[in-house]
């Protein structure tokens, strides 16, 4: 399953800040950033439906995330 977001990530050093989060969650998740898109889009593919846990990660370390 392939999840879209968009984000307001806007920087690689906010991403570094992210990563750590994100791998312990989704282990077997692959997920990056596309901070040149106008929409600073996360693309998430995992087995499962995270959509929830994503936003509400992203919520709780302090970003704007919207499913695409």
């Amino acid at each position: 399953m392939v999840l879209v977001f968009k984000t307001n990530v806007d920087s690689l050093s906010k991403v570094k800040r992210i990563t750590p989060k994100l791998n312990s969650l989704f282990p077997k998740a692959k997920w990056n950033f596309d901070l040149e898109d106008c929409d600073r889009i996360l693309r998430f593919e995992s087995d499962n439906d995270v959509m929830k846990e994503i936003l509400l990660l992203m919520k709780v370390l302090g970003f704007k995330c919207e499913a695409l």
